[in-house]
């Protein structure tokens, strides 16, 4: 007896079934508008073939975690796991022949196509003694094999089609049955689409995609039409796996996922208008201010403008060193007084005006005389001083400065802490140390440091799926002395 699932009913009534290990040999091609039922039409056939064959699902939704608790399908956050990470769980799933969804809600779109691609190629590079059968369901296709180059970077493109089509195309020698799903035709890459000899078509009204989802179904091109009538659940099928034939099916239903939200009217809020006016109104400006994004870091500075910095502060520091030695005491003591602000909770979220009067303000109380640094050279010490470079050695911290030198104002405090977190073999310095030493609790804009400061070529940042970071400071050895 072949191993046969009902996906759903002709017009008829009559069942209509699903040859499983057919389906392995010939893979399934599912396309239909938003709306149309594709996600009820895939969980349909996970649900009846969950104790029959492996599942693996790349979900850029989150539609299909719920079938973990009914049918025992892991769920795997891919946000939580590093590139590496994600690559040896697609080795242990093809050696464990463990069912699982990838669920991928938790990262930006190109996070997403990256780590499904890596994920889908250490699936189909598994040592042959694990190339076990497998339906490999991908869910809104059209992201992971875009027929045109769209925003997403150029080598992430070339990645994740090179993934979708050893899928589609060599998977079937290797166990793995690829089961892509898209909301349109013409978007997906035609070199995966046409591997596929199954076909579901739901409801579609774009010409194009009507057209060739009837050369799929060998229907005559009059007849497209009828793809657009098609109602909600309603698919047209036909392939060696199901029918000979094209056929009408009603997907039947399922057992696990939250019942579909059905469209319709529903009665507007009771609220009077000044009423509705005081909710849309009231505290507006306080809540936009915090809503606001924070101003981007400021453009990168041209070569020769850095070239001629540098020189300005070389000219600068000699007249300097030559007065902290006729003055040695002095420079010791106002150093001391900067290094206690330095230490002062939430001192760094001071704007460096307001930081420099009350540095005047504590030279006068301690009746300091001489000269007392500008506030340019005052930004830089207490940067300095800031950063807590006390903790290393003195040739390590005298090479992070001498690298410093060369570093805007504005940057220098962060990026003498990513130096000392790099030169003590650590991959970043923690969230909160950059927040303290940048002087700014949102993440946005440290993201936006990071970035200004790989423009500058002061940093390499290196991501993780999940958020993590490694950052890389040229010219830095660990202190096992390993370059970084």
């Amino acid at each position: 007896m072949k191993p046969q699932i009902t996906i759903g009913h002709d017009a008829g009534g009559a069942p209509v079934a699903f040859d499983i290990e057919e389906l392995l040999a010939t893979r399934l091609l599912v396309q239909g508008n938003s709306g149309s039922g594709k996600s009820h039409l895939l969980r349909r056939l996970l649900e009846e073939s969950a104790q029959m064959v492996q599942q693996v699902v790349i979900d850029p939704e989150g539609d299909f975690v719920t079938l973990a608790e009914p049918f025992g399908h892991v769920v795997i956050d891919g946000a939580a796991y590093s590139p590496a990470e994600v690559e040896t769980l697609a080795r242990r799933i093809r050696a464990h022949r463990a069912s699982v969804v990838l669920a991928l809600e938790g990262l930006e779109v190109e996070q997403q196509i990256r780590c499904a691609a890596q994920f889908i190629t250490a699936l189909f590079d598994a040592p042959r003694e694990h190339w076990y059968p497998a339906l490999v369901v991908v869910d809104e296709a059209q992201m992971f094999a875009p027929a045109v180059a769209g925003e997403i970077a150029e080598d992430t493109r070339r990645m994740t089609l090179s993934a979708m089509t050893n899928l589609m195309c060599r998977g079937r020698k290797r166990g793995l049955a690829g089961i892509v799903a898209t909301q349109r035709l013409a978007k997906l890459a035609k070199n995966v689409a046409a591997e596929a000899s199954n076909f579901l078509m739901g409801r579609t009204f774009l010409d194009i995609d009507m057209v060739r989802a009837a050369d799929l179904l060998g229907m005559e091109r009059r007849q497209a039409e009828r793809i657009r009538e098609l109602e909600r659940g309603h698919f047209l099928a036909l392939g060696p796996a199901i029918t000979r034939r094209p056929v009408a099916v009603k997907i039947g239903p399922v057992k696990s996922g939250s019942v579909a939200r059905k469209d319709g009217l529903i009665p507007l809020p009771s609220a009077a208008p000044d009423e509705m006016e005081a909710l849309l109104l009231d505290e507006l400006a306080g809540e936009a201010a915090k809503a606001a994004p924070p101003p981007p870091p400021p453009p990168a500075p041209k070569p020769e403008q850095l070239e001629a910095s540098i020189a300005r502060q070389e000219a600068d520091r000699a007249p300097a060193a030559e007065a902290s030695d006729t003055n040695g005491e002095a420079g010791e003591q106002i150093q001391a007084v900067i290094a206690e602000m330095a230490r002062d909770e939430g001192s760094t979220f001071q704007s460096a005006s307001a930081l420099y009067q009350g540095f005047l303000v504590r030279c006068r109380q301690q009746r300091l005389v001489g000269p007392l640094p500008d506030m340019v050279a005052f930004r830089r010490r207490f940067a300095i001083a800031s950063a807590g470079l006390e903790r290393l050695d003195e040739p390590v911290r005298a090479r992070i400065l001498q690298l410093g030198e060369a570093v805007p104002d504005d940057v220098l405090a962060p990026y003498l802490a990513v130096a000392a977190a790099a030169a003590e073999g650590l991959s970043a310095p923690d969230d909160e140390e950059l927040s303290r030493v940048y002087g700014s609790n949102s993440p946005g804009r440290i993201r936006r440091l990071l970035d200004h400061m790989e423009r500058l070529g002061l940093i390499v940042v290196r991501q993780d799926f999940g958020g993590g970071r490694t950052l890389i400071v040229p010219g830095i050895e660990a202190v096992s002395g390993e370059p970084r």
